[in-house]
């Protein structure tokens, strides 16, 4: 389905922020959740509407976040729309009480094609101190027995930190324990309640990117990395060392111009070049507006005011955001540039400015090193 997706008119992904609420108080919580649901949420009227413009840009995979999209009693409705319009669904709830056996069959019986839980550490002691709540473990490995019970894929969400960069074999070991089909590792961003100083360092997200590719080729699950588009850089450096003869060290090369995309670099097949904040990837926040990322948060519209193709395809912040060109800094020369082009969202983070280069990033392009020796 991603193939022959063009990003500058159709994204590959949707966030929707069903709700800010939630029951817990994790260290790293983007959205700075709060107890309570605001009054200005999307209703169930606006959401169906949102579905169908979100189906109508070549049906992208959409997912429901929150907060906690349990804490919305009518999740399950918008959900149901959706699936009977075609869209495929998945959800990543908290792990509360909310996440009832009765709510799981729900999300069974309306179709919802995966589900993801959030886990930061490979014991109770590790995760519970970053999700700031007791409990929050057991709840979740209890939930993850009925969820296999009911046949419903599991994708498990994992932030890397240097709370947890010390368990990342033990955590493999459990997400293929746990029988996941997908593991999403995240690397810190600095917004909401992520601090500069909980995230891990250049050098280390290096030496993580290594191990999760080795990782990759021995595990019967599949890696996704989110905030970390320098892992697809390493993947096709990788490639190269290993390719066997000249035809393949091509193919590879050919990744890394605009044109030569291959479908599956990252090893995932999820999109036929490297998705990016703004650049296949669109978040709505629950009371309408819209961001390239829910960690990016530069506000280019609101769905109430604006059609979500028209702030997608036009707006201006999304449009320099698909042009690597545009990219400032060491970001603006690098050969990776169209598969990788940096995490947007640390870069502003970090920096202020979206198109700045991204500042964990320890490779030296190219061009600079000729530079360099000139």
């Amino acid at each position: 389905m991603a193939f022959g997706r063009d990003f500058n008119k159709d994204p590959f992904i949707v966030i929707w922020e069903l709700t800010r609420a939630c029951q817990l108080a994790c260290l790293h919580c983007r959205a700075e959740a709060q107890l309570r649901r605001d009054p200005r949420e999307l209703t169930f009227e606006e959401g169906k509407n949102l579905i169908d413009q979100i189906y109508e840009m070549n049906n992208p995979m959409l997912v429901f976040t929150g907060g906690d999209p349990l804490m919305r009693q009518d999740v399950f409705d918008i959900a149901k729309y959706a699936v009977e319009k075609g869209v495929r669904v998945s959800m990543t709830p908290s792990a509360t009480p909310n996440v009832t056996k009765e709510a799981i069959e729900k999300a069974k019986e309306v179709g919802l094609s995966r589900w993801a839980f959030s886990i930061d550490g490979p014991t109770a002691e590790v995760h519970d101190h970053f999700r700031g709540t007791a409990g929050s473990f057991d709840l979740t490995m209890e939930r993850i027995k009925y969820l296999h019970e009911l046949e419903i894929p599991i994708q498990i969400n994992t932030v890397i930190s240097r709370y947890n960069i010390e368990y990342l074999n033990e955590m493999a070991k459990m997400v293929e324990d746990l029988g996941c089909v997908l593991w999403s590792v995240f690397f810190l961003v600095p917004t909401g309640r992520g601090q500069e100083s909980d995230m891990i360092s250049p050098v280390e997200h290096e030496k993580v990117f290594r191990w999760l590719y080795d990782l990759s080729k021995r595990v019967s699950f599949d890696i996704k990395t989110t905030a970390a588009q320098h892992y697809r850089r390493v993947v096709i450096q990788q490639k190269m060392r290993e390719a066997k003869d000249q035809a393949d060290e091509i193919n590879y090369l050919s990744a890394l111009t605009e044109q030569g995309l291959t479908g599956s670099i990252d090893g995932l097949g999820r999109a036929p070049k490297g998705v990016n904040d703004g650049n296949g990837f669109v978040f709505i926040s629950h009371i309408g507006d819209v961001y390239p990322s829910g960690l990016l948060p530069v506000k280019a519209g609101n769905v109430r005011d604006t059609p979500l193709a028209e702030i997608y395809r036009e707006s201006p912040i999304f449009q320099s955001l698909r042009n690597p060109n545009l990219y400032k800094g060491k970001c603006g020369v690098c050969e990776f540039r169209h598969v990788c082009g940096g995490s947007r969202s640390r870069a502003y983070a970090m920096t202020g400015d979206y198109l700045e280069s991204e500042p964990f990033c320890v490779y030296v392009p190219k061009a600079m090193r000729e530079k360099q020796v000139k």
